[in-house]
């Protein structure tokens, strides 16, 4: 049963960026040129697949360039987080002391702030645009590994293999690269597979809000604002990017289940 899901994870994330990587290919229509004599054409209509929104611009390319750049922003967030919160981890788990309880103690304070809310916030603060929305989302997701893999290091450092090495001399910058990282890593990469959908989830809703990419970018979020006026007249706005989201949120975190289950092998039956 794990490994159909985690196929179907697989399947469904490698369609995705296939698509999101071939979107100028796939479709003639240029995502930000409007025609305002071709408004809310219905899905199914000559040239327009997915028909048109209020201003005349060919749904499907807005879809297919708006995976793009969900993909893009979770890719960067995840890398930014991965190596900010993995470093910072890493310290706080195998030096402990004061860095330990300087690290954990900003990650209990992070964390008793919903992670919208905080990303919202940061955003808010430092401006709108694409990059500040990777790093709003980096500042609130970096506590997730910094926990994570501190508690991976606290373990892993007690094996004897461990001790066993620190007697014979090895100096602690190489036996944490030698013996304690490689032991971590998968779970850096489940935790990396986990919260790239939830990255994707939380731009789109700061862009639903005003918060995040603006228009007329093509952002599935924004889409989605911008199509709830036109729910009883025009469902094709909100459904088709609503249901990219979900189908792109399903498929990687199907594979992130299936990468927990293989890299933990206490949750194998």
């Amino acid at each position: 049963m794990n490994s159909v899901k985690g196929w179907l994870g697989l399947g469904i994330t490698l369609a995705v960026v296939v698509v999101a990587a071939a979107a100028p290919w796939l479709t003639p229509h240029d995502p930000l040129r409007a025609d305002l004599t071709s408004g809310l054409r219905p899905p199914g209509s000559p040239g327009h697949p997915l028909g048109t929104d209020q201003l005349g611009r060919d749904l499907l390319a807005r879809v297919l360039h708006g995976a793009r750049l969900a993909l893009f922003i979770g890719i960067c967030t995840v890398l930014v987080t991965m190596v900010v919160g993995g470093v910072l981890g890493l310290v706080a788990g195998f030096v402990e002391r004061w860095p330990s309880a300087v690290v954990m103690r900003l990650a209990d304070v992070q964390l008793s702030f919903p992670f919208i809310l905080l990303a919202m916030t940061i955003n808010a603060i430092v401006g709108l645009g694409l990059r500040n929305i990777i790093l709003s989302l980096s500042a609130a997701g970096w506590v997730v590994y910094a926990r994570v893999i501190r508690g991976e290091v606290l373990s892993v450092k007690q094996r004897d293999y461990v001790h066993a090495a620190a007697a014979l001399g090895m100096g602690r910058a190489r036996l944490l690269w030698r013996h304690v990282l490689p032991n971590v890593a998968p779970s850096i990469v489940v935790v990396a597979s986990l919260q790239f959908s939830q990255f994707i989830v939380a731009e789109a809703a700061i862009s639903f809000l005003g918060f995040g990419v603006q228009p007329p970018t093509p952002a599935w979020g924004s889409m989605l604002a911008e199509g709830r006026d036109f729910l009883y007249i025009a469902w094709w706005l909100a459904a088709f990017p609503g249901a990219a989201l979900a189908v792109t949120a399903l498929g990687v975190n199907l594979l992130g289940d299936w990468l927990r289950d293989t890299f933990d092998p206490k949750l194998r039956v």
